[in-house]
């Protein structure tokens, strides 16, 4: 009987840690099917509030005690004048001080295949929802371009503000080279930082060929395809002249379309003089049409902050556990292989 209770409460206890494992697994899967549901949300910052505190904490920092003391009473003496003037103004039914416009920020880092339109688009999606006319977006966009296709939908993104009427400024204050600029072009407004770099409007394509390697091996390569230009270019196969042709012509009517689109959102330009596949500093940019004035971010964005209400919209696209360590092992990865250029001062370009 002994032996029977004993298997029976280890019995128990096994079932129980078991439902406990099992109730875990639910908990997890449950917490990941939410996650697949909701991908991202949307990170709204008040950049006004942050620059009226920077702009305190600095007033503050450079006043003496007395004067510090001296601040404060007339801040609240004025802040509760305002108060019972919006009283005032409430029982006689006068109209409020219209409410101010709003500037919404919004930050475009490009990669090679511009993955970052995903967000783009929700951003921009979030912004037309509430964006009126007398509002204004503005993008700081940074990228040295890419894949075509990925900077072309990029910039149809952008393009869907200026359908909505609403202003639309992008700052570039390091780098819109390329599809970078594609993007930039949209604009109603194109700022830059003096030494910012503008402009390759061209297209570029490299493919490297194994072929005379695997014949130094006896390695055959077939590639079998329907239609004659199925495949114009190859890495292994040997390339014909015909098909080398057909892949220029190919790049060359892709650099008809970017000049196209270029000159149709910016017609003063002289397409043929800047669409060498050059690129431009700001100063040089400003003077052959590419931008519209010089000036960073920065500066921009706090002047607007006096009339406007600048907000910050930013759509955060949640990440898993094995993303996240990904993205360490590439930051670790980059800034190993920086500091070991720096060392050998060896640079790119």
């Amino acid at each position: 009987m002994e032996f029977l209770y004993e298997y029976g409460l280890f019995l128990a206890k096994a079932i129980t840690f078991v439902l406990a494992v099992i109730a875990i697994i639910v908990a997890i899967a449950g917490a990941a099917m939410k996650q697949q549901h909701k991908k991202g949300e949307l990170d709204i910052t008040d950049l006004s509030e942050q620059f009226i505190e920077t702009e305190e904490d600095i007033i503050h920092a450079l006043l003496s005690k007395e004067e510090f003391k001296e601040k404060e009473k007339a801040d609240k003496k004025a802040a509760k004048e305002q108060a019972k003037a919006d009283k005032k103004a409430a029982k006689s039914g006068e109209e409020k001080e219209p409410n101010k416009a709003h500037v919404f920020v919004v930050d475009f880092n490009g990669s090679i295949d511009a993955k970052e339109v995903s967000s783009l688009r929700e951003e921009v999606s979030a912004i037309l929802s509430v964006a009126k006319p007398e509002d204004e977006v503005f993008v700081r966009l940074e990228s040295g371009g890419g894949m075509v296709h990925g900077y072309g939908l990029a910039s149809s993104q952008l393009d869907r503000i200026r359908q909505h009427n609403i202003p639309l400024t992008v700052s570039v204050d390091k780098v819109a080279a390329s599809g970078g600029y594609m993007m930039a072009c949209v604009a109603n407004n194109i700022i830059a930082a003096p030494f910012a770099i503008l402009g390759s409007i061209g297209v570029i394509a490299q493919v490297p060929n194994f072929n005379k390697l695997l014949k130094k091996h006896d390695i055959e390569f077939e590639q079998f395809t329907a239609g004659e230009f199925k495949r114009t270019v190859t890495m292994f196969g040997e390339n014909t002249e015909k098909g080398k042709e057909k892949f220029i012509e190919e790049l060359e009517e892709t650099h008809v379309l970017f000049k196209n689109f270029v000159s149709e959102r910016r017609p003063s330009l002289d397409i043929a003089k800047v669409a060498t596949g050059e690129h431009w500093f700001g100063t040089t940019a400003l003077a052959l049409g590419l931008v519209d004035s010089i000036q960073t971010s920065d500066d921009y964005l706090q002047g607007k902050s006096k009339s406007h209400k600048v907000v910050a919209i930013k759509y955060e696209i949640k990440k898993g556990l094995a993303e996240k360590f990904s993205k360490a092992a590439s930051l670790s990865a980059e800034s190993f292989l920086g500091k070991l250029l720096q060392r050998n001062n060896v640079f790119p370009g």
